[in-house]
């Protein structure tokens, strides 16, 4: 979600330097980063490796720009001697060079995101983005994502926009309570009594609860983040829980349907204009509405 900040950081033609958790590196293995630093999420090991690629690099004016609110994040980039700007939140305000206030309206994360970046933009001097956000996160896929995806379809013996992808788990708890739709597998099984071939490609950690969920879904092979995202543009339709899953197939345009249950679809929602979202905080969406909401999806397959 924070790839139109990206896209508005690397269009000032001042060098970027991602810090991120390691999965991000192939997700953003085409954009012209000036280099990438693996984030792990100790203290003193990111506050080193921040300051090692910093006196690598010679960037002797370099600034940071904090997308999460956590006070660890602030640490890492202040005891690494970057000058920073970001939210004030969870008392860091001291640890900012430059301090922004949340908008007074609660915004979606990639609008909120955003917003920092221009303020940020704005203190630093740089050129700020000509355009506001538009309805799509247009990520860059590398020609490697979009081989490996199109091997994958062709050893399960898949063909464009002619399956249904599913993404029955979610990783953790929101506020104590699981984040997975429970009719993946009643949905699973009334699509295929229709002839329509429902796939699934959990990642290895995943792929027991992927099984459990929704047994007799056709299970794929893993695949990189990269790969995964470019698969998702050949699916009909991505049927997803409100997880990464839906914000990977937002940022590759692909057609979804994220089901909301204990999240917000305003403030955690995929920025697309082609994600359907059913279901609201507290309320998911029954098994008979996802299906006729798929069913529609692949009699329509030329809609937005």
């Amino acid at each position: 979600m924070s790839l139109p900040s990206l896209d508005a950081l690397i269009a000032t033609g001042h060098p970027v330097v991602a810090c991120a958790r390691e999965w991000a590196r192939d997700l953003l293995a085409a954009y012209p980063l000036a280099g990438f630093v693996p984030m792990r999420g100790r203290l003193r090991a990111d506050r080193a490796a921040v300051h090692n690629a910093r006196r690598e690099a010679r960037h002797r004016h370099a600034y940071g720009l904090l997308m999460p609110d956590s006070l660890s994040s602030a640490l890492v980039f202040r005891f690494a001697g970057l000058r920073c700007a970001g939210y004030r939140d969870d008392g860091r305000s001291p640890l900012l060079r430059w301090p922004c206030s949340k908008p007074r309206e609660p915004l979606h994360a990639v609008q909120s995101w955003f917003h920092l970046t221009r303020f940020a933009l704005a203190q630093w001097r740089m050129a700020e983005p000509e355009a506001d956000l538009g309805p799509d996160l247009d990520w860059h896929s590398a020609i490697a994502h979009e081989t490996q995806a199109e091997q994958a379809m062709a050893q399960a013996g898949l063909s464009h926009g002619h399956f249904v992808l599913i993404a029955p788990t979610a990783t953790g708890l929101h506020h104590g309570r699981a984040k997975v739709w429970s009719g993946f597998d009643g949905l699973t099984r009334s699509l295929q009594a229709q002839g329509v071939t429902v796939v699934m490609v959990p990642p290895p950690a995943e792929q027991a609860a992927a099984k459990a969920t929704a047994p007799s879904a056709q299970l794929l092979e893993p695949l990189g983040l990269g790969a995964f995202a470019a698969f998702t543009r050949h699916a009909a339709v991505v049927v997803c829980n409100d997880s990464g899953v839906s914000h990977l197939a937002a940022a590759a345009c692909a057609r979804q349907i994220t089901l909301f249950g204990v999240t917000s679809p305003s403030r955690t929602g995929p920025w697309s204009n082609r994600a359907l979202r059913l279901g609201q905080m507290n309320t998911w969406p029954r098994e008979p509405e996802v299906l006729s909401a798929v069913l529609d999806t692949l009699q329509n397959p030329s809609a937005a």
